[in-house]
């Protein structure tokens, strides 16, 4: 890989707007992604591929000041007065669009769609000046798996060494799971799901086609469906994974409202 590849950041957004409420389910997350914006240089724009997003074709924000969608619900009243008046970036957002098309993914620019917490929740922990041009990508409804690494495939032509990509997701997302008092049994799923998920990402050992026909496969993993009973947490790992298409630099291992999950850079 050159130099001018952008970085790419699979994480964990936790539940809601809690990780900016003082949530002690979230501490490591916050910690986590305070310490790597710490080690990183100052991002020239951030593209989020958010889990809270779903269209028909992929859709990218392109208006200039884009709002705050507050899309999560019974909260504390704070939760819907969070501020993150990053700015947008149109000439981004058009870039990326025309790489679609040269790749042959229909797409669309969506000026009027503001920014979910998926991208406002973690970037206020991580840059909470919010000077940093955003925009942010849609998944796809049919929520087909190769798709998102050729999403992510289509988006690693960007070259710009200053660009940081996330994928905005949860590596566990069972949400009556979160709920409950853990099990045994329970806790047994979780972790070996995250062991299988851990090993195909970081592991240099496993040639790409494989790591890639893993991921595509993925409700193959154990216990996957009790770990993701929908996968629209877990396909932004798929974007990540195709912009780099090789094993991760770092991962990072944590717990998140008692789960256990993970993070992983490229």
């Amino acid at each position: 890989m050159g130099n001018n590849h952008p970085r790419v950041l699979f994480l964990s957004h936790g539940g809601g707007p809690l990780p900016l409420l003082g949530d002690d389910g979230h501490a490591e997350m916050v910690e986590n992604l305070t310490d790597l914006s710490l080690k990183m240089a100052k991002p020239s724009a951030i593209v989020v591929i958010s889990a809270h997003w779903e269209e028909a074709i992929p859709t990218i924000t392109s208006a200039a000041k884009p709002s705050l969608i507050y899309d999560y619900y019974g909260f504390p009243e704070a939760s819907y007065r969070i501020e993150y008046p990053c700015p947008g970036k149109p000439s981004l957002a058009k870039q990326i669009g025309e790489m679609f098309s040269q790749s042959g993914i229909e797409n669309r620019l969506d000026d009027r769609r503001g920014f979910d917490h998926g991208l406002f929740v973690p970037l206020k922990i991580m840059f909470p000046d919010a000077d940093i041009p955003c925009i942010q990508i849609s998944l796809l409804k049919s929520l087909n798996p190769a798709d998102h690494i050729q999403i992510g495939s289509a988006l690693s032509g960007i070259n710009d060494n200053g660009l940081l990509i996330i994928g905005s997701g949860f590596s566990f997302h069972n949400m009556r799971a979160f709920f409950e008092p853990e099990t045994i049994d329970g806790k047994k799923m979780n972790e070996s799901f995250e062991q299988w998920l851990i090993e195909t990402c970081s592991n240099p050992d496993i040639g790409e086609s494989e790591r890639a026909g893993r991921l595509k496969k993925w409700e193959n993993a154990p216990h996957a469906r009790y770990c993701h009973p929908r996968e629209e947490h877990l396909l932004p790992l798929h974007v990540c994974y195709g912009v780099r298409q090789t094993f991760c630099s770092e991962c990072f291992e944590l717990r998140i409202l008692n789960k256990k999950s993970s993070m992983y850079l490229w």
